[in-house]
């Protein structure tokens, strides 16, 4: 009696590679731009030869989100401080910063160019990771608005988290971070009456 052989496990991947190639796209991008970290320049630079950059990452533009964005950690949000304008404020800096970093501003605008046909990655790249923030937001929100019903505190902070992305990203990819702490006060106060608005607990 015979048995059919076993296929071999295939080799593991080394996630060193990974590393490698993510840092050499980092440089690269900070070095000579989007148009400069192309795959032939980034296996150079890593080690790694172009082929297996291309299993890893089918195309130029996810290799470079990765490197640029990876995935958002929610825990660099600050916690509440008991000031919703002050919150705000810190939200604001920590955004700017993150859009403002030479990585950020030299993979953002060639990536919304690249994707700009393409509705699902343009999308994807957008809202990339957003969700735990967007939702950490929301909690913070209705932490100062007890008595606001849930469907107006999701619609107000949604508002709030949609303007501090579109306002920190235009500014960080335009001036960087010249004149931070008038752009987070001004950003700050926006942001405050966005969401306290004009509603009030009924019976008032």
């Amino acid at each position: 009696m015979t048995t059919n052989p076993q296929p071999l496990p295939g080799r593991p991947r080394d996630p060193q590679k990974d590393v490698d190639v993510l840092r050499a796209t980092r440089e690269l991008l900070v070095e000579v731009g989007y148009q400069g970290a192309t795959i032939a320049a980034i296996a150079r630079r890593s080690g790694v030869g172009a082929p297996t950059i291309y299993r890893r990452w089918p195309r130029r533009e996810a290799l470079i989100e990765d490197a640029a964005f990876g995935k958002a950690e929610p825990g660099v949000v600050p916690e509440a401080t008991g000031d919703l304008r002050e919150d705000f404020r810190a939200w604001s800096s920590i955004f700017l910063h993150q859009f403002a970093n030479p990585v950020s501003r030299a993979a953002i605008p060639g990536l919304l160019l690249a994707y700009q046909y393409e509705g699902d990655l343009h999308s994807r790249l957008v809202n990339r990771s957003e969700h735990d923030v967007r939702v950490l937001m929301r909690n913070l929100v209705r932490g100062y608005l007890p008595q606001m019903p849930a469907e107006t505190v999701t619609s107000r902070s949604d508002a709030a988290f949609d303007f501090l992305v579109a306002t920190t990203a235009i500014r960080a990819l335009t001036v960087g971070l010249t004149e931070h702490d008038a752009f987070c006060d001004q950003t700050a106060t926006a942001l405050t009456a966005l969401a306290y608005s004009t509603w009030k607990p009924s019976g008032d």
